[in-house]
């Protein structure tokens, strides 16, 4: 309730300021109408009022929009934003005359003679109503600002399509480097562990069938049963590291308590989502536990553990400002956010080949991958990963 009641009020602060705003748009629009060109004074005139306005919106909209536009563009904004900003003034004084009305039994008793009750009744009502219904105009107009902004300010549709195809011909060879950099990783962790048992397995083994010496026989076949534990278990351990069957069969949750349980620092781990997360992100977000994790152990130095999963709403705005999740309208989508904190030395270098494959595996679900290590730590890695993962091209 407080977020709600907080958004709200940004918002309708957001609209007194493009009020007051709008009122030295209009003589800015009646002077391009009447002229019918944009002359220079005007033009740079309404680039400097484009720009305030673009800073509103991402103050107290939370609309994050790029700086690139045209300055016929701008132009163009200021010219057709002017009747939104009355318009929002008009609502801002609905609300506050809903409350007065709505209110009026509280004091009106203090300021004049009340003598039909049933009109005071009659007058809180409808205030109550049109203090409903402007409250609720209040996020209707702000709506209608951030998709008149994004339309006249944000990056055309051609813009668009550059864009994400440029993000995914780079997330797509950074996913290439990934799974290079895995498979890479599979074939050290098999030549210097597993393989390395299966040699001293079998050395075991023939140093016992030519031993004529029963007791001697038998103390390198139970080395052998011992080493073969050994690789049998390391065995285990690649393959979970490649892919953990408990993701499958028990879900996310189960999958990360059991990298608590494996870890041999103390691990606290809180796990907030109402649902269970969809399949690709659940194994991206296993992967960025997993490896930061493993990380900790070998070099961080650290005493304890923090694992963090947050599932809340969001829009894709906030994951990455350079591409657009969704269609207008179509575009909230839930953010689920994995933090890892340790309490080490901190300097951990984000383009080391394990966080470099993590951040890559993060971008190609549009997600957004950060390291803060600064020296003497804490350490903290983050991911914060779209559940709903839009189209390949951007909507109309």
């Amino acid at each position: 309730m407080r977020d709600v009641v907080v958004r709200w009020s940004r918002q309708a602060l957001g609209l007194a300021l493009g009020t007051l705003t709008a009122v030295v748009e209009l003589p800015l629009a009646v002077l391009l109408a009447l002229t019918g060109a944009a002359p220079r004074p005007l033009r740079a005139r309404a680039v400097r009022l484009a720009a305030v306005e673009r800073r509103r919106l991402g103050r107290f909209h939370g609309v994050r929009l790029s700086g690139a536009y045209e300055d016929a563009r701008a132009v163009q904004y200021v010219a057709a934003r002017w009747p939104l900003g009355l318009l929002g003034g008009v609502v801002l004084g609905c609300v506050l005359i809903g409350a007065a009305y709505s209110t009026f039994v509280l004091y009106g008793w203090a300021i004049t003679d009340v003598e039909h009750l049933w009109a005071v009744a009659l007058t809180g009502l409808a205030g109550l109503l049109l203090l409903f219904l402007s409250v609720q105009g209040v996020h209707a107009v702000a709506a209608l600002e951030e998709r008149l902004a994004r339309r006249l300010l944000g990056p055309s549709h051609q813009d668009e399509l550059e864009r994400r195809i440029a993000h995914l011909a780079a997330s797509r060879a950074g996913v290439m480097d990934a799974v290079h950099d895995e498979r890479r990783r599979i074939e050290r962790d098999l030549h210097d562990g597993v393989q390395q048992r299966l040699v001293a397995l079998g050395m075991l083994l023939g140093r016992a069938r030519r031993s004529r010496d029963p007791e001697r026989a038998g103390q390198l076949l139970l080395q052998a049963h011992e080493e073969s534990r050994r690789a049998l278990a390391e065995l285990r351990e690649v393959a979970w590291r490649v892919y953990p069957t408990v993701l499958d069969e028990a879900g996310l949750r189960a999958a990360l308590e059991s990298v608590a349980e494996r870890c041999p620092l103390p691990v606290a781990l809180q796990y907030r989502a109402g649902r269970e997360v969809p399949k690709q992100v659940a194994t991206a977000a296993y992967f960025v536990v997993s490896e930061a994790v493993t990380n900790v152990v070998k070099h961080a130095g650290a005493t304890r553990i923090e694992i963090r999963l947050d599932a809340r709403p969001g829009t894709g705005l906030d994951l990455r400002p350079d591409v657009r999740l969704g269609c207008e309208g179509k575009d909230e989508t839930v953010t689920v956010t994995v933090t890892v904190t340790d309490d080490g030395g901190g300097g951990a270098d984000p383009s080391g080949g394990g966080l470099a494959g993590l951040a890559n595996r993060v971008a190609a679900l549009d997600g957004r991958f950060t390291v803060a290590s600064p020296p003497g730590g804490p350490t903290t890695v983050t991911a914060v990963l779209p559940v709903y993962h839009p189209a390949v091209l951007p909507c109309e």
